[in-house]
């Protein structure tokens, strides 16, 4: 009769240096692929909301004129008196982009007639391109 004896296999605890390193490099190299793209997402949205938020504030100043009865803003309007007092039409934090920049009211408007609401874009400046370009209510230009 023979009797089998069970070899027992050595009880693995830890990972070998070669499966670190594997793993390691699949992680940079998603990294490398992926947080450009969330980056660019993240910019995107940012002006998406801008723009959301400019179309908003533009239509919140529509609607105090008609409140006041002006048919023109006055050269002076400030965007700040639609968050103050009893009837306000935006809160304050409204009034920020999503950069945290305010937005900004030029009277009388460049693309629109009466008035334009922008904002500058991540830059804080005027002009630039992409994330950095100007957003202004009521451009139908491609941005």
């Amino acid at each position: 009769m023979r009797t089998h004896r069970r070899t027992r296999r050595p009880v693995r605890r830890a990972f070998s240096l070669v499966e670190l390193i594997v793993a390691v490099t699949i992680m940079a190299i998603l990294a490398a692929l992926v947080v450009p793209r969330v980056t660019q997402w993240i910019g995107f949205t940012k002006s998406k909301t801008a723009r959301a938020d400019a179309e908003t504030i533009s239509n919140q100043v529509r609607m105090y004129m008609t409140a006041k009865g002006l048919s023109t803003l006055p050269g002076d309007f400030e965007l700040v008196e639609l968050s103050e007092g009893e009837g306000a039409l935006l809160n304050k934090n409204q009034l920020s982009d999503p950069w945290g920049n305010p937005y900004q009211i030029r009277v009388p408007g460049e693309i629109n007639l009466d008035f334009d609401v922008y904002s500058f874009g991540a830059d804080g400046q005027s002009g630039g391109e992409g994330e950095n370009a100007d957003i202004i209510a009521g451009d139908k230009r491609p941005s």
